[in-house]
């Protein structure tokens, strides 16, 4: 395993989250591929591409107030495959809607792939629930 790619994807996770935790919208979505696609626990189907996961947050803004304060990410783990690479970890975000509050403790894959630019970019997303013991 390369120290230089987990370093890489790595510092794309933090960008990606960090954009997330912050609310800067079109930096987070920009982190993902147009044709990247994503599966949510709390979604049946799977989304099929970055402008479909942005509709539905639209909607969950304007359906439920939806709005993140805040995330934290742990447990931290990339999988290096040469031109792709698998990071996954334990994600606890801070959320607001028309209910109110409350923190969700979730696992989160992203699946990373260089980009043309020597970057890494995110070209799938998986979600699921986590129990807290």
């Amino acid at each position: 395993m390369s120290t230089t790619t987990v370093q890489e994807v790595l510092a794309a996770a933090d960008v990606l989250v960090a954009a997330f935790a912050e609310g800067r919208l079109d930096d987070y979505f920009g982190t993902f591929a147009p044709d990247a696609t994503f599966v949510f626990h709390t979604t049946p189907e799977r989304l099929g591409s970055t402008a479909d996961y942005r509709a539905l947050w639209q909607r969950w803004v304007e359906e439920d107030g939806f709005r993140v304060l805040g995330c934290v990410s742990s447990g931290r783990l990339v999988q290096d495959f040469g031109d792709t690479a698998v990071f996954s970890h334990d994600v606890a975000t801070r959320v607001a809607t028309h209910a109110g509050e409350e923190t969700l403790h979730e696992r989160e894959t992203i699946v990373f792939t260089r980009a043309g630019t020597g970057g890494w970019t995110a070209v799938h997303e998986h979600l699921s629930a986590r129990t807290t013991a």
